[in-house]
């Protein structure tokens, strides 16, 4: 029997995904743009939001119009060893490599430290790790802790401050010489790598809708699509607030801040001495749910992966403990190790998002492995170039100035895949994948 769709149940699921999408670096990047955009803050507010959200809604509906709403189902025509691969590597840098780290050392140096600036982040972390824990180990929990409990909070706080900074300007919005407000709108939302999270994040999303009783096939994607529209309508109206606030700073008074640095200053500017009070609220539930979010897909993922012979509770545990000790390596650190690796990740997975949205026209999985491999080659060649080595061809391919030089060679590689003739087995595997699509 079929379930009628709940406003509530939607609203629940999207403000869920709306807070595990806003971490603290989507607070900081807006108010940037604003800042060094000036008059042409919506342009470069529309161009971060397209490219962050975007092609993270674009992920999404990619997954379902394949048929495979998993990690899986983006990767699965590379072949099975690949694409194994491919996901537990963007999975643990999403997860306790990278991104759950750095919420936590985010909180503590942009949030915690002003106001308590002797605490260690040791202690801190664990505090902070306790309570990642607490909201995930019962993952059908998750979603009603994150969208009930904890995004009304951040939202309220982060509302009340945009609509402060709209009712009492800080300043006039002028306009700004010498910035290239599309490139830098687009770098800022490339940068956040949130369609990585959310082809893990449709993972506890479909699981949420389903034990709200959507256990239906159309109905679960019905929840999924509007609860994504609704998270992406709530993101467009932070993101261009905190746009709006960034830009009512461009007539000077803030030059030399920091992307942090000026979100602090905003702050202060708006609610005075209690500013700082605020932004650490807003910082901590922020990132808490970000977290959460993070820690419950990783952990799905890998239950999932080992068939459960590794239990999710376990997964979860693991998950918190090792995040918890690469988050007092600092922000810095933490980027440097596994920043190279999602860069090399990240246009792979972009390739076969675009690709599976064709995949019924699709007749050869060759033009998915080439134009994979094409994309992985130049990426790391730009990687490489990053270190030092001789490579700066890579930055005279078309779009390299976007840090999208991967696209151009994966054009070229899916157009040389499709006349690489397929093995059999492959062509019976893409019938099949068709024919259930």
């Amino acid at each position: 029997m079929r379930k009628k769709t709940s406003l509530k149940d939607i609203a629940v699921i999207g403000l869920a995904l709306f807070a595990m999408f806003f971490g603290a670096g989507n607070l900081i990047f807006p108010p940037y743009l604003g800042t060094n955009a000036g008059s042409e803050w919506f342009i470069g507010f529309m161009c971060f939001f397209i490219a962050d959200v975007g092609l993270a809604l674009v992920a999404i509906l990619s997954m379902i119009k394949g048929g495979d709403v998993s990690i899986q189902g983006v990767t699965k025509k590379l072949g099975a060893v690949p694409s194994v691969i491919i996901n537990t590597l963007v999975v643990l840098c999403i997860g306790p490599f990278l991104a759950i780290p750095r919420t936590a050392a985010t909180t503590f140096e942009m949030g915690v430290m002003p106001i308590f600036p002797k605490i260690n982040s040791w202690i801190f972390g664990a505090v902070f790790f306790g309570l990642v824990l607490l909201f995930t180990v019962r993952p059908s929990g998750v979603v009603d802790v994150i969208g009930k409990y904890l995004t009304p909070i951040l939202v309220i706080c982060l509302m009340a401050m945009i609509i402060l900074g709209i009712v009492h300007p800080i300043g006039d919005i002028s306009n700004v010489a010498k910035f290239e407000t599309i490139r830098e709108g687009v770098m800022a939302g490339y940068q956040t790598m949130d369609v990585l999270a959310s082809i893990v994040f449709v993972i506890i999303i479909i699981s949420a809708a389903r034990d709200k009783g959507y256990t239906e096939t159309k109905d679960t994607m019905s929840v999924v699509i509007k609860s994504s529209v609704f998270a992406a309508v709530a993101l467009f109206v932070i993101y261009g607030g905190l746009a709006f606030l960034g830009a009512t700073t461009s007539a000077g008074g803030f030059e030399g801040y920091n992307q942090t640095g000026l979100v602090v200053a905003i702050t202060q500017s708006l609610i005075g001495s209690y500013g700082v009070l605020v932004l650490a609220i807003i910082v901590f539930f922020a990132c808490l749910t970000t977290a959460i979010g993070l820690t419950s897909s990783c952990a799905s993922y890998f239950a999932e992966l080992t068939n459960n012979k590794v239990s999710y509770t376990k997964v979860v545990i693991l998950t918190v403990a090792f995040s918890y000790i690469v988050s007092n390596f600092g922000i810095s650190t933490i980027i440097s190790i596994a920043a190279p690796i999602l860069n090399l990740l990240y246009p792979v997975v972009l390739v076969m998002i675009v690709l599976n949205f064709f995949g019924k026209h699709i007749k050869n999985n060759n033009i998915y492995i080439f134009a994979a491999a094409f994309a992985l080659v130049a990426s790391a060649a730009e990687v490489l170039c990053g270190f030092g080595l001789p490579l700066h061809f890579v930055e005279n391919l078309p779009l390299g100035s976007f840090q999208c030089g991967w696209v151009v060679p994966a054009i070229v590689g899916g157009i040389i895949g499709k006349f690489v003739p397929a093995s059999q087995k492959a062509a019976s595997l893409s019938k099949s994948d068709n024919e259930l699509g």
